[in-house]
């Protein structure tokens, strides 16, 4: 009999997008020209047929033909990128969306941690939730009950048990939630990134609990999370996913290998980097220390980072520049935003804009690779344009006279490379 639990054949979800077309691509002269027609057409009385903005749909693919099994008991961590296709992929298998395209087989029950705010009802207690799910996972009555202390133990909340579950924090809730799906014995726990809301304790007791579900019951346990540390230390396998793609299924070492190094294979040129959370704003080019980031190669051991970024604004906003250098694991070493310290951000007009930046390099950390984001922002208030992985730090151990390397975390040179 084969042991294999999940079971994912070409699968695809496609989604349809509604936009409305042209009207946001214009430029802010452009509009003005035209409302400025349109005020003196009525002046002159003439007759102006009203015109309606067409609206255009488009696909967008979550997930593209992705094929994969999971044998049971395995622990596998599902990695990759915002917008990869992870939360899609999760929700397919709790059977909570429908796929387009494919099939999946699934031989046990499911128990499903997505978000904060589902599997529970509001205004139900917390004892009154932990019987509810254990209905729905097809449980009876008496074995809810012989488990109901162990939950109730393991979430911490005793004192709220009979309070409606609207009024917990958001750690109370997926404490709570976590205990109930972990100990209602399904065959199959999916885990999403909702242990991020939880303390240092709670996530490594969650952790914890995930091992001993799989080594000592044989249960499969499917965890999404963006803290490699955390995949690395749980899961004994791993798929990663890319733009709704698999991109590789395998032990958890190469995964996080994969992951941690796919902006590699991107284009060099920085638009492909770029996330526009603004669709009034259009960067024209950004370089660091005055070369582009298809081209600079910088000596080792400089100490800071000149940002440019050039562009055009279709309306006035106050914007700077804050940058960020992160790990392989996305974790942060240093952080630059001018509004932090010298109040809010200059209003730019509309037009061509300029900014310019110089951000300092941390000077002791250990050798090896990290990574520059940058975004435009008005800072503690919105983020325009969000550029993650913009570019490549490498971190070299320094040398002394006799050329013996010294240890790592006394000081480090600095390389800035493009992508390649």
């Amino acid at each position: 009999m084969s042991d294999t639990i999940i079971k994912v054949e070409n699968l695809s979800k496609k989604y349809l997008l509604s936009h409305l077309a042209d009207k946001r691509e214009q430029l802010f002269s452009r509009l003005l020209v035209n409302k400025i027609k349109d005020v003196g057409a009525r002046l002159a009385g003439s007759i102006k047929r009203n015109t309606v903005q067409a609206q255009t749909t488009e696909e967008f693919w979550a997930l593209k033909d992705v094929s994969f099994e999971i044998k049971q008991g395995d622990r596998v961590g599902i990695i990759g990128r915002n917008g990869a296709g992870k939360s899609t992929l999760l929700k397919i298998l709790s059977r909570i969306t429908e796929p387009t395209k494919g099939r999946i087989t699934i031989d046990g029950r499911v128990a499903s941690l997505l978000e904060v705010g589902t599997g529970f009802h509001s205004e139900l207690s917390g004892r009154e939730n932990i019987y509810l799910n254990g209905a729905i996972l097809g449980m009876s009555r008496e074995e809810i009950k012989r488990k109901f202390d162990e939950i109730v133990a393991f979430a911490e909340v005793e004192k709220f048990l009979d309070t409606p579950v609207k009024r917990y924090s958001s750690g109370m809730y997926v404490r709570l939630a976590f205990a109930v799906a972990a100990h209602l014995e399904p065959e199959i726990l999916i885990v999403d990134e909702v242990l991020a809301v939880g303390d240092m304790q709670f996530q490594k007791k969650c952790l914890g609990k995930m091992e001993d579900v799989s080594t000592k019951e044989g249960r499969t346990v499917l965890f999404v999370s963006h803290n490699m540390p955390a995949i690395r230390q749980l899961c004994k396998t791993g798929i990663v996913l890319g733009s709704g793609s698999l991109i590789m299924q395998g032990n958890t070492a190469d995964c996080i290998d994969i992951y941690s190094h796919s902006d590699a294979r991107k284009a060099a040129t920085i638009v492909s980097h770029i996330t526009k959370l603004n669709s009034n704003i259009r960067i024209d080019q950004v370089t660091v220390n005055g070369n582009a980031f298809d081209e600079v190669t910088l000596p080792s051991c400089c100490n800071e980072l000149e940002i440019e970024v050039l562009g055009e604004i279709l309306m006035p906003l106050r914007m700077e520049i804050e940058a960020k250098i992160v790990d392989i694991y996305d974790m942060p070493l240093a952080f630059f935003s001018p509004g932090h310290n010298q109040g809010k951000a200059d209003l730019c007009p509309p037009g061509h804009f300029h900014l310019k930046r110089k951000m300092s390099l941390p000077p002791n950390i250990n050798q090896g690779e990290y990574y520059l984001n940058i975004c435009l922002a008005e800072p503690n208030v919105v983020v325009f344009v969000d550029m993650p992985r913009a570019a490549k730090l490498l971190a070299e151990g320094v040398t002394t006279k006799t050329g013996r390397t010294i240890e790592y975390a006394r000081g480090a040179g600095w390389l800035f490379l493009p992508e390649s």
